[in-house]
């Protein structure tokens, strides 16, 4: 046997928003062990199943790692060049046909762990010139950059817990002992919510399950899918009606306080109680209790966001922090100020452009554009409907929307339509079937990497800079220089491209559009590097501290650049240079309350769930996370399971209690789920995770499709969305639930 040493690497895990450091081990180009780095200054040696789980996506044998085309219908590998070359060849003719609109582009949240697509993915945008423009924001979390646009001015500017310092932390429709934070980046929530008891402070959950969150929490209470906006609009009433509004250190900064007095005032405790079905004691206590205990925050996430009131539930939510004092101060909600990339730390500050929501709109549903974006729901009618602009061709960049977004079903049929797909995937999956070319990135270990979105969402201040622990396949580009290829095809060019050129060409024009101190210190900074370790450079020596990318990089646990401090006025970038607390988009959209507050509450209700080892469809390929019991199960109270006479482990069928529309005719009648009796669900409401489905033909991911699961997607609708984010509503929708007869 070898007796070739081992080697440690450190690596920032890409696997979720937690961004935990990992030590990882290897011999002879393999990895023998993964563990947490103890001295990493953001996860303190934390680690989940996830980060072990990264052995088994880089020796993934289904991970693809050449070039795939489609010839009549079957895949063959091809060289990056006959890649390239056919992409050439069935794009541009079609742009030049067809339009710049023509061609739509789809992201999905892995693009936010690689450095190159994050830097890169812009100047694809730019060249293809398109307004088809989509991601998997709008299926989870685009209620709050709307919200953080329109109060403190950047769609990134994100208020979270001060959670080392916090006393009394209620988190609504999250759970976050299962995630370590979304949109907000906390590594080992369970260990900082044992600390925060453990200094006397107290933990509290709302949610129609009891979530492992909330079986760690001092209280839960249940309350019904949907519910949210009342709940909420019955604490911030209280804080009024008891003489608890207090504006803190933003008080100097804020205006509209009275317009949300007005805007709330019809909604006391005992109006919205039954509708949400917490006790009006219970609610007037909680507001009671945030506005008096000095250090207090709420938190809400994806189960605020997934519902019809998505950007109403994240208004309030921020409301609520700030008129209990605790917005921007010790021990409540406060804004990370990242070392690198955070646009409220660029320019002037205190004051900026703000934002504009709608500046267009969807071709079909006219839908309106949100950062850039349109609704993810609107994708497959953009696709199907005739006319000028109609989407002919398609980009998808690590997503799998057949799966992730509402009525795949539908989305599957309409992308068979396409006259050309480019799929830039790792995995031959739901939706990279379809493509006609798919182009594989390298396995994150090949890698350079550091996070561009969530240090601006971290719960301690740092920089971390991760190498690659590999070399990548001799001829696999990396992810920024294929994106740069695409763009130049989309530019028009003809034939190879010196990737090189084009970067330091693009560099360049960037760089002349800074003032002559800037640009100077920009190029010393910078001198020698290229692609994205140049671009890093260039922000981290822009950025607040100022920092050279050498330094980051000679810190294998990264540099804790300190707590969270108050940034009031500073971070803001709206044009008065003030919060308004009622903007007039929020005001009019509560006029869509009334009517729902008086919605009958009897229905059984649909959630999802998400869990440790499954917050990705992909990650049931990886055999780390994939084995154990079986989790894609529909979880039942078994109070509700003896009234419809099911039983644990038994076979039912679950559909919704609205019929299909004809938009929605592609989508199931149904699901056939596996009931599994569950004590901690709310009476009158059903859980089914989210991401699985895997018995689709064409998909290559052998692990996942031993058990396949179902897709609870596939029954929701892609008619479905927030009004002003066009989040897709995947949250509380009625259902019909019965047992079935044959056998499992």
């Amino acid at each position: 046997m070898s007796d070739s040493p081992q080697q440690t690497h450190y690596r920032i895990c890409p696997l979720c928003e937690a961004c935990c450091g990992l030590e990882i081990k290897v011999s002879e180009g393999r990895v023998i062990s993964i563990r947490g780095h103890e001295a990493d200054v953001l996860s303190r040696g934390y680690i989940c199943p996830k980060g072990v789980a990264l052995k088994d996506l880089h020796e993934d044998p289904d991970r693809l790692r050449q070039p795939l085309i489609k010839r009549d219908g079957v895949f063959h590998e091809a060289t990056w060049e006959e890649a390239f070359a056919e992409i050439e060849r069935r794009l541009q003719p079609l742009q030049a046909a067809h339009g710049r609109h023509s061609v739509a582009m789809v992201a999905g949240n892995p693009t936010s762990h690689k450095l190159g697509l994050m830097l890169y993915y812009p100047r694809l945008l730019k060249a293809l010139g398109t307004r088809q423009i989509f991601s998997a924001a709008t299926l989870d979390q685009m209620p709050r950059h709307v919200v953080s646009g329109l109060l403190y001015g950047h769609w990134m500017t994100v208020p979270v817990p001060d959670i080392a310092h916090c006393d009394w932390l209620l988190v609504l429709g999250a759970n976050p002992v299962a995630s370590n934070g979304s949109m907000w980046t906390v590594p080992d929530f369970r260990g900082q919510a044992k600390a925060l008891q453990a200094r006397g402070g107290k933990l509290l959950v709302i949610d129609p399950r009891q979530t492992e969150t909330a079986q760690l929490a001092d209280e839960h209470h249940f309350i019904r899918p949907g519910g949210d906006v009342f709940l909420l609009l019955g604490m911030l009433h209280s804080l009024f009606a008891q003489n608890l509004v207090k504006l803190g250190a933003a008080a100097p900064w804020v205006d509209g306080l009275e317009a949300v007095r007005e805007a709330v005032s019809p909604y006391s405790p005992e109006q919205v109680s039954a509708r949400c079905a917490v006790p009006a004691e219970t609610i007037e206590r909680l507001a009671r209790e945030l506005a008096q205990t000095p250090r207090a925050a709420i938190y809400g996430r994806i189960g605020t966001c997934t519902q019809s009131f998505g950007t109403l539930n994240t208004w309030l939510i921020d409301l609520l922090n700030l008129l209990s004092g605790h917005m921007d101060q010790v021990g409540g909600t406060m804004f990370p100020k990242a070392a690198a990339f955070a646009a409220n730390t660029l320019g002037p500050a205190g004051q900026g452009r703000g934002v504009v929501l709608g500046r267009h709109h969807s071709r079909v549903s006219q839908a309106p554009e949100v950062m850039g974006e349109l609704p993810i729901t609107c994708l497959a009618e953009e696709i199907e409907t005739p006319g000028a602009d109609q989407v002919r061709a398609l980009i998808t960049l690590a997503t799998n929307p057949v799966l992730s977004s509402p009525n795949g079903a539908r989305l599957a049929k309409a992308f068979e339509g396409l006259e050309f797909m480019l799929s830039l995937d790792i995995y031959l999956n739901e939706t990279s079937r379809h493509a006609d070319v798919i182009l594989p990135g390298p396995s994150p270990l090949e890698d350079l990497h550091y996070d561009v979105p969530y240090p601006q969402m971290s719960w301690r201040n740092h920089a971390r800079y991760s190498a690659p622990v590999f070399e990548r396949a001799p001829g696999q580009p990396e992810e920024w220089q294929t994106l740069l290829r695409l763009a130049a095809i989309a530019q028009g060019a003809q034939g190879p491209q010196d990737t090189q050129t084009l970067d330091e060409q693009l560099f360049q024009t960037d760089l002349r559009r800074l003032p002559p101190p800037q640009s100077e210190a920009v190029a010393q900074a910078t001198a020698g590097l290229q692609g994205p370790q140049r671009l890093l450079a260039q922000a981290l020596c822009q950025g607040p501290y100022p920092l050279s990318l050498a330094e980051v990089q000679q810190a294998p646990g990264g540099l804790d650049l300190g707590p969270l401090t108050p940034r009031l006025p500073e971070v803001l970038r709206t044009t008065t240079g003030r919060i308004d607390l009622a903007p007039a988009g929020l005001l009019a959209d509560l006029q869509r309350v009334p009517a729902a507050l008086q919605e009958s509450s009897e229905a059984l209700l649909l959630i999802g769930r998400r869990e440790v080892r499954s917050n990705n469809s992909w990650m049931h390929n990886l055999p780390t996370l994939a084995k154990g019991p079986m989790r894609c199960t529909l979880l039942v109270h078994p109070e509700d399971a003896s009234t419809l006479q099911l039983q644990h482990g038994a076979w039912a069928w679950l559909a919704l209690k609205t019929p299909p529309t004809d938009a929605q005719a592609t989508a199931p009648a149904g699901l056939r789920v596996q009931v599994e009796l569950s004590p901690r669900m709310m009476r009158g409401v059903v859980s089914l995770p989210h991401g699985w489905g895997h018995d689709l033909a064409g998909a290559r991911q052998q692990v996942a499709a031993q058990r396949p699961g179902v897709n609870l997607n596939a029954l929701m609708s892609d008619q479905a969305r927030d009004p002003l984010s066009g989040n897709a509503v995947l949250s509380g929708v009625s259902v019909h639930l019965q047992a079935l007869t044959e056998p499992a």
